[in-house]
């Protein structure tokens, strides 16, 4: 029972995050639905909880690689290259300012 449960509110809620509040509610809502007892409700409250990070590191993660994407395209440097270059520059001025 409660697997299926798990996978219902799994499809349910997707890529979507829940916030503690809600989290709590879904799952006091569930438990008088189901009659869950207090364990298996907070086994399902932290199951979700879970689900909730995990969703919420995969859509960082696909966040920062299109920005980072987008940024390519466009031709826009990163701060690492940016300070390679400024460097460089700097070495290459004091080179020409000594001969």
């Amino acid at each position: 029972m409660i697997e299926l449960i798990e996978k219902t509110m799994m499809a349910g809620i997707g890529a979507l995050s829940l916030s503690q509040k809600k989290a709590e509610e879904l799952a006091e809502e569930l438990k008088e639905k189901f009659d869950l007892s207090e364990e298996k409700g907070r086994d399902l409250l932290e199951r979700l909880q879970e689900i909730s990070r995990e969703n919420q590191e995969k859509l960082e993660k696909v966040a920062r690689q299109e920005v980072k994407d987008a940024c390519e395209r466009m031709g826009v440097v990163s701060r690492d290259e940016f300070d390679k270059l400024q460097k460089k520059v700097a070495t290459l001025e004091k080179k020409l300012q000594s001969q």
